[in-house]
């Protein structure tokens, strides 16, 4: 992982579902990573991981009954785990901002674009509306939307998806944060505009400085855009390394899994690779290691015992029998 520093350091972060009846099911377990200033760290894995519930732990977003028990989320060196609702409203926006996955959903409908980026400005560093909407127009500029006067005046509606995406992304560096979490930033966008999203964003990287946490399934998107991989099963992240050594030599056998089931490059009518069964739910994970019964180099030990997290040369694996050095390394795809 890159040695820069930090501006987003997760360490040990453990969520628990509280309340009801029936015994709670750890959601997310000791998970650690480090974003560096001007870096960009993806995290990866199936639906059901535990990414996007990472992700809203660092926002303090989490749903009701889910609580963290364990482990911290420093923000510069700030415990957000450790901050009320109202110290967390002000972070968000200001210092984090935040990219979501479906525009429409997120965007309000009753309000231009140019009120709604305007909108931050105006709660987290008081700058008057006429000063806000004039700051709004130069960042639709900055995002390329053509004719910026007169789409800040428009609605979501009125929109393409390339364009609302790139509202979005205006609306979360309108404060100028340390940090974006976009999560799924691409999805439903054509090749082309996802193109032009990744490129602004590291145009706007190289720029301002800021951090990216990227919550994607997208392995070509973090090929190209990132220079960390956070690697995730079942809660547990499996694996921690830079892009080109994830790429190069995956470690643990989920994630050289997950890079063989990516059909680029395939000639037609060959057959893909596909993981066999799915991520198993909250409350009933398997004994062991998580991904045991899903794994083709599964043995006796790893139905009782849970890996630990070993590391070399700064790349992390939570595996047994890579520990043992019993697994051979070997290129990925």
């Amino acid at each position: 992982m890159s040695e820069a520093e930090s501006v987003l350091s997760v360490s040990g972060l453990t969520l628990d579902l509280v309340g009801g009846h029936a015994p709670q099911p750890r959601l997310v377990h000791d998970v650690t990573f480090d974003v560096p200033s001007g870096g960009a760290v993806a995290l990866i894995g199936e639906s059901g991981c535990g990414k996007t519930m990472t992700a809203m732990a660092v926002l303090g977003l989490l749903p009701k009954g889910v609580r963290a028990v364990a482990g911290g989320v420093l923000l510069d060196g700030r415990d957000l785990l450790r901050c009320k609702e109202r110290e967390l409203a002000a972070v968000r926006g200001r210092t984090i901002g935040t990219i979501f996955q479906e525009p429409m959903s997120s965007l309000d409908p009753t309000m231009t674009v140019g009120d709604q980026i305007a909108e931050s400005r105006r709660l987290h560093l008081g700058e008057r509306r006429g000063a806000a909407r004039a700051r709004a127009r130069e960042l639709l500029d900055r995002v390329g939307i053509p004719d910026a006067a007169r789409r800040l005046r428009a609605y979501p509606h009125e929109l393409s998806g390339g364009m609302q995406q790139r509202v979005m992304i205006a609306a979360a560096i309108a404060c100028d944060p340390r940090l974006v979490i976009a999560d799924e930033p691409t999805t439903a966008l054509d090749v082309t505009i996802q193109a032009e999203i990744l490129g602004l964003l590291r145009d706007l990287q190289r720029e301002s400085g800021m951090a990216v946490l990227l919550v994607t399934h997208d392995l070509g998107v973090v090929a190209e855009f990132c220079e960390d991989v956070v690697v995730m099963y079942a809660g547990h992240v499996v694996e921690r390394a830079a892009v080109t050594e994830v790429f190069g030599t995956a470690r643990h056998p989920y994630t050289r899994a997950l890079l063989r089931s990516v059909p680029t490059g395939r000639a037609p009518r060959t057959r893909l690779d596909v993981i066999p069964g799915r991520v198993p739910p909250a409350g009933a994970f398997p004994s062991g290691c998580r991904f045991r019964p899903r794994c083709e180099y599964a043995a006796d030990a790893c139905a009782t015992t849970e890996p630990a997290e070993s590391q070399e040369a700064g790349h992390a694996t939570r595996c047994l029998r890579v520990a043992a050095g019993e697994i051979e390394l070997q290129e990925a795809r």
